[in-house]
């Protein structure tokens, strides 16, 4: 399957152009405009017939949408922990924007959470800032229920960056840890340990959420910095 081949045949390009403003700092021209279920099943394709082993070795990847297939891979597919993780680590240094970056909804890394979160701590201090976002949005989707634990939230104190999109991170993993632990979460809201800004971004995420009782969303608006 030559799979750019496939990719540029399912080109949309007022797709691109409606998508291409969503993700600052990527060129336009390194879009083709292929919509995420054409990606999907694109990837179920390859796994079926087992050539996405070769199509995840191709690294660097070209066009944006190659990446988005390539980060869609590696949530779907059965290995084992070990090579998972290593699969991973690969990738991570060639993604460059946020919507790759989330789209790696690797769950099957909690067959070890324990050795997950040790790597977790290890990416949360990378200088490459979609690795380290890449950290927190794990905590997010697997450490939020069963597997989470204080430590979390001083985690997310502790991943100091500028970068938007790691500060966009830490608000949204914390924001989550609002709705699914409230009252482990809430004196680190009150304490006004957080920059402003991410402050400011995890109380509005949070109220944002259906899942938050009126009465505390009224308090969480209570507790924004001036």
């Amino acid at each position: 399957m030559n799979i750019l081949e496939k990719l540029l045949a399912n080109q949309d390009l007022k797709y691109r152009d409606f998508q291409s403003p969503l993700i600052p700092g990527l060129p336009k021209e390194k879009m083709i405009g292929v919509r995420t279920p054409v990606i999907r099943s694109i990837a179920k394709e390859l796994i079926k017939s087992g050539e996405w082993r070769e199509f995840i070795a191709a690294l660097p990847h070209e066009y944006y949408e190659e990446n988005l297939l390539h980060g869609k891979l590696l949530g779907m597919v059965k290995t084992d922990y070990a090579e998972l993780v290593a699969l991973i680590e690969e990738f991570l240094p060639h993604i460059d924007n946020w919507a790759v970056c989330d789209t790696i909804a690797a769950h099957r890394l909690l067959l070890q959470p324990d050795d997950t979160y040790n790597r977790i701590k290890q990416w949360l201090r990378s200088n490459h800032p979609y690795t380290v976002r890449f950290g927190l949005v794990c905590l997010l989707q697997m450490y939020m229920d069963e597997h989470f634990r204080t430590e979390i939230l001083d985690l997310a104190v502790q991943t100091d960056s500028e970068h938007y999109y790691v500060r966009m991170g830490v608000a949204w993993m914390l924001s989550y840890a609002l709705i699914k632990q409230y009252d482990a979460t809430l004196p680190l809201i009150e304490s006004g340990a957080l920059p402003k800004w991410t402050h400011n971004k995890t109380i509005q995420k949070a109220v944002e959420s259906y899942r938050i009782t009126d009465d505390r969303k009224a308090y969480l608006k209570s507790l924004r910095k001036k």
